[in-house]
């Protein structure tokens, strides 16, 4: 049976461009893994139901779940008859935009396509990755990228960043829909928007490059939850006391990340924070060939 990591991620920038005719948004984003997962299991069932356990209280165990939808739609392309079983241990963190969801149907799809032998491949699956989320695709690849349209479009860097990760949750939950809807609200067209593609024309700077990064979604973020203004301010606050080469929401939140060159400093960091009384962790970043050599080392039995 397929016993798959599910990995979490960061956006190291973020860029609403506009609403899309779809009801989506434009957005420019950063993609980066890290080494944070959950497990997914999937066990085969004779009887062609599809089923889920996760030991997380706030995750569904129904069809509204991402990873039961991603098992179904394989099925139907594929036609397969044969059901599964899909348990999910957590440790990212739900709802704090660190794709934990859509990790989770992305590692189902890789895993089924192996268990059931299809030989799809990442490729094969990107069309099912899209209908299912717009981060969906981004976990069939890993490593640092641009996502562009809704994200779904998803292109790797050839800079691949190097890097140990503070995480940091709040304990507050921030809708990611109302957040948007905050977005909506005072959107104007930025077709001239251009710090995540500066980033990435200067990836010969080095770390002094990150300066340019920002996430739209922050301040619409705060508005929504005002209990999290005061947290971010002392996170941030100290993620640069420690030399953080960047301190960031991560998508919609509510999670927060700052970036650091060495394991020392970072774990300093996080150990100021958990004195503090935040739920804080160490990560490092995965770049595209460790995604790769992690995805290759699951086992498949």
């Amino acid at each position: 049976m397929p016993r798959v990591r599910s990995y979490a991620k960061v956006n190291l920038g973020l860029e609403v461009m506009g609403a899309r005719e779809d009801g989506y948004h434009e957005l420019r984003t950063l993609f980066q893994t890290i080494d944070l997962h959950d497990d997914v299991v999937l066990r085969p069932r004779r009887d062609g139901a599809v089923t889920i356990a996760c030991d997380h209280p706030l995750v569904p165990n129904d069809d509204t779940n991402l990873a039961v939808r991603a098992a179904q739609h394989l099925r139907r392309h594929a036609r397969v008859e044969a059901g599964v079983e899909i348990a999910i241990r957590k440790r990212i963190p739900v709802g704090g935009g660190l794709g934990g969801g859509s990790s989770n149907a992305a590692a189902v799809l890789l895993g089924l396509d192996r268990l059931w032998k299809l030989g799809l491949g990442p490729d094969g699956l990107h069309a099912l990755a899209v209908r299912l989320g717009a981060d969906v695709p981004f976990f069939l690849l890993g490593g640092t990228a641009l996502g562009l349209a809704r994200g779904d479009e998803v292109y790797p860097l050839r800079r691949q960043i190097r890097a140990h990760v503070v995480l940091v949750d709040p304990g507050v939950h921030v809708s990611t829909a109302r957040v948007f809807a905050r977005v909506d609200a005072r959107l104007t067209p930025r077709e001239k928007s251009n710090s995540i593609f500066y980033f990435v024309s200067r990836e010969l700077e080095g770390s002094g490059a990150f300066r340019f990064l920002s996430n739209d979604l922050e301040a619409a973020a705060l508005e929504e939850a005002p209990v999290l203004r005061e947290q971010a301010g002392k996170i941030r606050a100290t993620l640069a006391g420690y030399g953080a080469l960047l301190a960031a929401l991560s998508g919609s939140g509510a999670s927060y990340f700052g970036l650091f060159e060495g394991a020392r400093t970072a774990g300093r960091a996080c150990r100021a924070l958990r004195a503090q009384g935040f739920t804080a962790s160490v990560a490092k970043t995965l770049t595209l060939d460790e995604y790769r050599a992690e995805w290759g080392r699951s086992r498949v039995r």
